[in-house]
């Protein structure tokens, strides 16, 4: 499914030289497009800087870094809040016919080396890379800052510890009620009628 990018900044093969150095942001009406793309509320700034070098005739790398201000919705409290995201990131642009076909083909994918994306031959388009970016930036579960899950299970009982008691005394002071008793006392038959 191909979609018209929201935040287009195409760079010309013959401005490339023997590298180049290229600065985008993103104006209002692009961020707002891009938000409703990433399904964010908004984004207040995006800003990337890019150092591109070619390293074939038709392959180039391209270094980046990424600054974005921004609003996202707690998965807690459905509320939203602000945050400020900065990542520096490695891609490398080749020619859209050399990406492989299957693209879940492990054999095909060098994983340590940058992320590869395609280009028409013609220009870079460092804009969608760069909203491609953020979008792999988002925390697919964000949380407002001090906002946790006080009452969640976030240990398994150890080898043993699934018919322990209800409560009683640990090692390091009182014990956490053990959600799995009541399943082992279930299946052991100590039904409360």
């Amino acid at each position: 499914m191909s979609h018209s990018p929201e935040f287009s900044r195409r760079i010309l093969f013959n401005r490339l030289g023997s590298g180049l150095d290229e600065t985008i942001e993103a104006t209002p009406a692009e961020r707002a497009a891009l938000a409703a793309r990433l399904g964010i509320p908004e984004i207040e700034t995006l800003t990337c800087r890019f150092r591109l070098t070619p390293s074939t005739s038709r392959s180039v790398l391209a270094e980046g870094h990424l600054a974005a201000k921004l609003t996202q919705v707690c998965v807690i409290t459905s509320e939203p809040f602000k945050d400020v995201l900065a990542e520096t990131f490695f891609l490398k642009f080749i020619p859209a016919e050399e990406m492989p076909e299957d693209e879940f083909d492990i054999d095909s994918i060098d994983l340590d080396g940058p992320d590869e994306v395609p280009h028409d031959g013609k220009a870079l388009d460092i804009g969608e890379a760069a909203a491609e970016q953020l979008a792999l930036m988002l925390d697919p579960y964000p949380r407002k800052p001090g906002v946790g899950l006080e009452n969640a299970v976030d240990v398994a009982p150890a080898e043993g510890e699934e018919g322990a008691e209800l409560s009683g005394e640990g090692l390091d002071g009182p014990r956490r009620p053990n959600p799995f008793s009541a399943l082992s006392a279930l299946k052991n038959g100590d039904r409360k009628e």
